[in-house]
């Protein structure tokens, strides 16, 4: 690698999936992850054909600000250009991908993002996720519905808000210019890094590890090492004095990788653009890492869905708690109950005295009493039985009680 390896791009399939939908760039002044969804059938190629459109802008801009524009558009065409693919290969219906990239200028970055993959920036010791993610979990994270940590196990984490694709002809991409300076190392990943491995670890891997190509090979390891099922993208890129991050000669992976291989056999119209856009888009196909739409009845479904797992969830503690107390008060009331069919012999005031119960008590509760008194005075007893007594001379039935009574009265010295 050119540049004393300062930008990398290393993908991994990961343990289960069969095939790579994701796909990654290092360039001159480009870097770019996409994420690819809609299954076995159009994953792979969704993300291939938008990083492949997208690092056509791959160049020097004058200004960061033009950068910012570049990125927006490539990223527009390319959903464009997902939606033509789509229209014309029916068999791709509802496949999908997240991009996020950066254009450097000179010390500054130029952002675009869409959908769940991350772009961060390690600037001295701190780690700061420079994206936002579009998933629904991340709505309820913004509006306070839910914490990070209760985020992070959702059963709709992979539910995505955005992403290019056919379904939206005009998607919302966030964009953003950033200053950059000489030490920060930006990381673009898709969420097979940053779903199994903490900010942490990742962030202790970019401190630590010399060199782009080794922290990107680090951090897909430590992914893989947590058992990570997804594919797993990674783009390193460090900045110094040099102005220069550039990886020559540009380096594509993943998907965009390998030739597009879908079914050419499907009915095929020669249709643009602006025909396409007079027809309704069509609705994607549910997924693993599905995407559904940002509507508002969607939302609502979606939040009642929340609120009502949250429910249960209550419900379930508060009926586990109940079921608790209640064994805790059986148990109670039974031991309560084993303890009076149990008697002993003691001290009561200076007399001999016949008590029910146990010699020990359960805090304040008193777990004794005195069943019967007797006329045998404690000073009356040889010291040895006025010792058992103080003691207590444990007895199991009230019969053998009042035999120890009567053995205690015949014991009296005259």
């Amino acid at each position: 690698m050119a540049n004393d390896d300062k930008s990398a791009a290393v993908s991994h399939v990961g343990k289960i999936r069969a095939n790579n939908q994701d796909s990654g760039y290092a360039g001159t002044h480009l870097f770019v992850v996409a994420d690819g969804m809609g299954g076995h059938a159009g994953g792979d190629v969704a993300s291939a054909i938008a990083v492949r459109r997208i690092l056509e802008i791959d160049r020097h801009y004058p200004t960061p600000h033009e950068a910012v524009f570049a990125l927006q558009s490539a990223l527009i065409a390319a959903n464009a250009l997902l939606a033509e693919t789509v229209f014309e290969h029916n068999e791709l219906t509802g496949m999908g991908t997240t991009v996020s990239g950066i254009l450097r200028v000179d010390n500054h970055i130029a952002v675009a993002h869409i959908g769940d993959s991350r772009i961060y920036r390690l600037r001295g010791d701190a780690l700061e996720q420079i994206t936002t993610d579009h998933t629904f979990v991340q709505r309820l994270v913004d509006s306070g519905r839910i914490t990070p940590e209760e985020a992070a196990v959702h059963p709709r984490r992979s539910v995505l808000m955005r992403v290019l694709g056919d379904v939206d002809a005009a998607p919302e991409i966030d964009t953003s210019v950033l200053e950059t300076a000489p030490g920060d190392r930006w990381l673009i990943c898709s969420d097979g890094l940053s779903s199994y491995v903490s900010d942490e670890k990742m962030k202790h891997v970019l401190e630590t590890v010399t060199g782009a190509n080794a922290a990107a090979e680090r951090l897909v390891k430590e992914s893989l090492d947590a058992g990570a099922p997804d594919n797993v993208t990674v783009v390193v890129v460090d900045i110094d004095e040099t102005n220069d991050s550039a990886h020559v000669p540009p380096v594509t992976v993943g998907s965009a990788s390998i030739p597009l291989s879908y079914d050419s056999d499907s009915a095929k119209r020669s249709l643009r653009l602006p025909t396409l856009l007079l027809h309704p888009l069509k609705a994607t196909q549910p997924d693993p890492s599905h995407f559904e739409p940002e509507s508002e009845d969607y939302l609502d479904e979606l939040i009642q869905e929340d609120r009502r797992r949250a429910l249960r969830r209550r419900v379930t503690w508060l009926v586990g708690l109940a079921l608790v107390v209640i064994a805790v008060v059986v148990g109670l009331v039974l031991g309560y109950q084993w303890t009076q069919r149990h008697y002993f012999v003691g001290n009561d005031n200076g007399t001999v005295a016949i008590y029910r119960g146990v010699q020990q008590d359960l805090g304040p509760i008193k777990l004794s009493s005195v069943y019967s008194t007797t006329k045998i005075k404690l000073s009356d007893l040889p010291s040895f039985n006025q010792q058992q007594v103080k003691s207590t001379i444990s007895a199991d039935s009230l019969a053998l009680a009042q035999q120890i009574v009567d053995r205690l009265a015949d014991a009296r010295t005259n």
